[in-house]
């Protein structure tokens, strides 16, 4: 299939503003593949750290795509053609997918478009007791939260560390989700539920109704209390602010505890965890269309669900990311395509 479509395309890095809404060519579909025509697309941190490229990486790390290039990892939507070989979905399906991640972190995953082409192999059908704005706000933060707490599912080499990341037994343990009220955060709390474990959760204090209703045993308004100060003694944080402050984290566990910091750039207290017998391990979200049809049973069956934040038109998507650029994001901010 060719012809144009309408897609917000890059032109140069920089602010909310250079994101333009225009017409740009219809992407092919290869063999192994599927055109889907998005009916939404959800917004993600790697998308605003390409637009910005990258700035705060060291200039040797930053990309440099060939322009324009389309931001955009996660979709819901309709099959609108399939490529040779491709036998496990049919034009007319609902799907959901994360694009080609994390490739795409560095050049786009081509989502904020009418019509993406994607590897069948990175798709699932849609969870049918939702609709395409959800559908869409889940993959990266969904499969970032089941690879980090559930099952890796993959043996691609880790960039963050010389050894695999590796999932642990949560049933029956305390876990306390940093960060609890965003995107990643909302979904571990409910996964780490779903295994059986106690979940304290660390968030701003408008998430405290949301958390609990998600099946948080225990809430801390960050911007009250230090959750370093009062917790002791836990068995896993999963840290999805991550970064340099993920250290703070370390007096909280036990001895034979874990810290999985998301975001693990700039955490510098490997020694200290050494000594205070805490693992500490992250791994890169991959995109994989079997774990998202795992976890759509989940979404199917009310085990967890997706919060929206907010909701904008594809041709504002310069204003979908003013709002992440404000921060307090509750769940997800996402486009709607069609």
């Amino acid at each position: 299939m060719s012809g144009i479509m309408k897609a917000v395309r890059l032109h140069a890095f920089g602010g909310p503003e250079v994101l333009r809404y225009e017409d740009a060519p219809m992407p092919n579909v290869a063999a192994g593949e599927v055109l889907v025509r998005v009916h939404a697309a959800g917004l993600n941190p790697p998308d605003w750290y390409l637009r910005e490229g990258y700035r705060a990486l060291p200039p040797e790390w930053q990309p440099h795509p060939d322009f324009p290039l389309i931001l955009g990892s996660d979709v819901s939507g309709i099959v609108e053609d399939v490529g040779e070989g491709v036998s496990d979905v049919a034009v007319g399906d609902a799907v959901y997918a994360m694009v080609r991640f994390p490739e795409a972190a560095m050049r786009g995953g081509q989502a904020y478009a009418e019509y993406v082409s994607v590897p069948a192999r990175e798709l699932a059908h849609k969870p049918a007791a939702i609709g395409h704005l959800e559908a869409a706000a889940a993959p990266m933060s969904l499969l970032t939260a089941w690879q980090f707490l559930i099952d890796l599912g993959h043996d691609a080499p880790n960039p963050f560390q010389d050894h695999p990341h590796a999932p642990v037994p949560l049933a029956g343990r305390t876990v306390l989700v940093n960060g609890a009220g965003g995107g990643v955060g909302h979904l571990a709390v409910q996964l780490a539920r779903w295994q059986g474990a106690r979940v304290i959760a660390v968030a701003s204090a408008k998430n405290e109704a949301l958390m609990r209703d998600l099946g948080a045993e225990a809430f801390i308004d960050y911007g009250r209390t230090p959750p370093e100060d009062v917790v002791r003694d836990v068995d896993l944080v999963l840290d999805a602010v991550g970064g340099r402050g993920a250290a703070r984290f370390l007096k909280t566990l036990k001895r034979g505890g874990a810290l999985f910091p998301v975001f693990p750039l700039g955490f510098d207290a490997q020694d200290e965890a050494k000594r205070l017998g805490v693992t500490v391990s992250s791994t890169q979200v991959r995109s994989s269309g079997r774990q998202l049809a795992e976890a759509a049973r989940l979404l199917d069956d009310g085990t967890i669900r997706i919060v929206i934040d907010s909701a904008f038109p594809l041709a504002e998507a310069a204003r979908a990311h003013e709002r992440a650029e404000r921060g307090g994001i509750q769940g997800k901010i996402v486009l709607a395509a069609a």
